[in-house]
C-alpha cells in the first residue's frame, strides 16, 4: 500500500498527519476532556505525565523494524527505511495545529476552559505508531519539545534495536525524561517469535540497548507486554526475571496485550490476560526479582508497576 493510501486511511481513524508525522488524540485523552480531567490514563497515576494535554505524536508513523504479533497497528504495511523530510521545530508546530482541529468538536460539548487546558502541550508521547528512534532528526526533535514553554514531562518509547540512536541522545543532552524499552522475550527463539525481527543483528542490537540502560542517565522503564499462552509460562517468567535483574532499570511496567486493531488478524482473543491473571504473573516474576516491589497498579489499563528498590527517582515526576 502507498504512503498516501495509508495517510487517508489513518485520517479516517482521527490521526492528523504533517509529512508522514502522525499525531492523534486516544480515548484515555477524550475521557479526560470530557469529564474534566478526572479520568486519565495509567502514565497520570503512576508518574504525573499530565492526561488532558497529552500529544501522543510519531516522527516515523509507517516504519518500523520490527512487525510485532500483537501490534495494533498494520505492521504488515510498515518498512524499516523512513523517507521522513520533516524538520522537527516544523513538525512540532504542524502536529500542534492537527491536534487542535482534531479537538474543535469538544468546544461544542464540554466546557471550553477544558478544552483550553487540553491544547496546552503539558506531556509529549513519542510513541503512537512506527519506531520513533528511526527519525534521523530525534535529538534535535526532543530537545526542541523539552525546551518548549509549558513542557513538563517528554517519555519516549523504543523497541531497542537502535542502540546507537540512544548514544546519539545522550552525547546530545537529547534524552527523553522518561525512556521505555519494550521487551516482548527474554530469550532469542521467543524474542524473534513475537516481533518477527529479521534483523541478522537483532538480537545482538537489543542486548545492546539493554546494556546501555543504566548507563544513560535518565529515568527507564522496561514494558512487558503479556500474551497469555505465549511468553507467561513459568520458566519465561524466570527468564524475564533474570534478564530484568541484569537490566536494573528503574520500573518495569507488566501490562496485557489488548485484543484490539489488526492484532485480531494474527491473534485471539484467549490471548488477551484479565488483570487478575497480570496480578498473578506479577507475583511469579517478584519471586524471582528481590529488588523491586510493587508500585502500582490500573486495573482499567491491565497494567501492574513494578519499582527498583535502588532507584534514585521518585516515582511520580510531577505531583497531580
Amino acid at each position: 500500500m502507498e504512503i498516501k493510501e495509508l495517510i487517508k486511511d489513518f485520517e479516517k481513524k482521527q490521526y492528523g498527519f504533517f509529512d508522514s508525522a502522525s499525531i492523534q488524540v486516544c480515548e484515555w485523552n477524550k475521557q479526560a476532556l470530557r469529564t474534566n480531567a478526572k479520568k486519565h490514563c495509567y502514565k497520570q497515576d503512576f508518574y504525573g505525565a499530565d492526561t488532558l494535554s497529552c500529544h501522543q505524536i510519531a516522527p516515523t508513523t509507517f516504519w518500523c523494524n520490527n512487525s510485532c504479533v500483537f501490534c495494533w497497528r498494520p505492521k504488515e504495511y510498515m518498512g524499516s527505511k523512513p523517507s521522513v523530510k520533516a524538520k522537527p521545530k516544523e513538525m512540532i508546530e504542524n502536529l500542534i495545529e492537527k491536534r487542535k482541529k482534531l479537538l474543535q468538536g469538544f468546544y461544542g460539548s464540554q466546557k471550553a476552559s477544558v478544552v483550553d487546558k487540553a491544547l496546552k502541550q503539558k506531556h509529549w508521547a513519542l510513541s503512537l505508531s512506527g519506531e520513533p528512534t528511526l527519525y534521523k532528526q530525534l535529538p534535535e526533535l526532543i530537545r526542541e519539545l523539552k525546551e518548549r514553554e509549558g513542557t513538563e514531562t517528554v517519555f519516549l518509547v523504543t523497541n531497542g534495536q537502535n542502540p546507537k540512536m540512544l548514544l546519539q541522545l545522550k552525547d546530545k543532552k537529547s534524552l527523553p525524561t522518561q525512556l521505555y524499552v519494550s521487551m516482548q522475550g527474554p530469550n532469542e527463539v521467543l524474542y524473534k517469535k513475537i516481533t518477527c525481527n529479521q534483523e541478522r543483528a537483532g538480537w545482538k542490537k537489543y542486548l545492546q540497548t539493554l546494556a546501555m540502560l543504566p548507563l544513560l542517565g535518565t529515568r527507564t522503564v522496561i514494558r512487558i507486554t503479556v500474551i497469555k499462552g505465549m511468553n507467561d509460562s513459568k520458566e519465561t517468567i524466570r527468564e524475564f526475571a533474570e534478564m530484568l535483574s541484569a537490566t536494573k532499570p528503574d520500573f518495569v511496567e507488566i501490562k496485557s496485550y489488548m485484543w484490539i486493531g489488526f492484532s485480531r488478524k494474527r491473534l485471539v482473543k484467549e490471548n488477551m490476560p484479565t488483570h487478575k491473571e497480570i496480578k498473578q504473573f506479577t507475583k511469579k516474576l517478584l519471586k524471582n526479582l528481590k529488588n523491586y516491589g510493587l508500585e502500582n497498579e490500573k486495573k482499567d489499563s491491565r497494567i501492574v508497576l513494578l519499582k527498583n528498590k535502588k532507584s534514585k527517582y521518585k516515582t511520580k515526576i510531577i505531583n497531580r
